[in-house]
């Protein structure tokens, strides 16, 4: 019975969305409206087959070398600039300033001093998916308990030892909060960067949908991208209740006293 529940919380509201863009759409003469029944016909002649392996296939492999790369710099970085109080003060200003470039401002660049390639699309990925990582690290590894951190002294806790077992269990809801952002944020990137003089992958194909006039082929895009940003959400989920199960527990706790 729960899960059925479960099951109908998560599909209640996207059925009941379909069924009124199918009685709004089902009677339409609109070049650029499509009904979900040709949409989900159009989905799979277009993206079930060869189209996948050549477009979508390595569109996901930027996007998680992307991500890989920025989370694990934004963490790094994070972890180093958040222990030291100078560093912080030092390097406030600079991220500050970096973080408030656009990032699609830097495609033109990056394809001048990296070429027109895959570095350059997941460099893009990378230019704008650290700042949540990086920025959240730093405020959780700030708000770590004195408490905690003098009795890991006292008991002798230095070192890498201290980073793994007191710093990073304190400041991982913090840290998982900027690694979601950074998904969508990294999803959005990687079509930016595929629409800039690209010759493959996802985001160049929609644009060239759209650029031909193939609006339903154009909306079954749109919906893979939609279906990979949920992919990530639901990946996401069943990451962070593991990884912050301890955390998770502890609110449960509150709530029930």
């Amino acid at each position: 019975m729960k899960m059925l529940t479960r099951l109908g919380y998560l599909l209640g509201l996207p059925a009941l969305l379909v069924l009124v863009w199918y009685l709004l759409t089902v009677n339409s003469d609109s070049f650029f409206v499509v009904d979900p029944v040709t949409l989900a016909r159009t989905f799979v002649d277009t993206w079930v087959g060869e189209r996948f392996w050549a477009d979508v296939a390595p569109s996901l492999v930027r996007l998680a070398v992307g991500l890989v790369l920025a989370i694990s710099l934004g963490i790094g970085l994070g972890l180093l600039i958040g222990s030291s109080r100078a560093l912080r003060s030092l390097t406030e200003p600079v991220l500050e300033f970096l973080r408030a470039i656009p990032p699609p401002v830097l495609v033109p660049i990056l394809m001048v001093l990296v070429g027109i390639n895959n570095q350059m699309k997941v460099l893009v990925i990378v230019s704008g998916a650290i700042w949540p990582v990086l920025l959240n690290t730093v405020e959780g590894v700030r708000a770590v308990d004195e408490v905690l951190l003098d009795t890991g002294r006292v008991y002798r806790i230095n070192g890498w030892l201290r980073v793994t077992r007191l710093v990073l269990p304190a400041a991982a809801p913090q840290m998982m909060a900027g690694i979601r952002q950074a998904l969508s944020i990294g999803l959005i990137l990687m079509v930016i960067s595929e629409m800039f003089a690209s010759s493959s992958g996802l985001g160049f194909t929609i644009v060239q949908f759209q650029r031909s006039f193939a609006v339903p082929e154009m909306w079954s895009g749109v919906v893979v991208l939609g279906l990979i940003g949920v992919a990530l959400a639901f990946l996401f989920q069943f990451v962070e209740r593991r990884v912050l199960r301890w955390y998770h527990g502890l609110r449960e706790v509150d709530h029930a006293g």
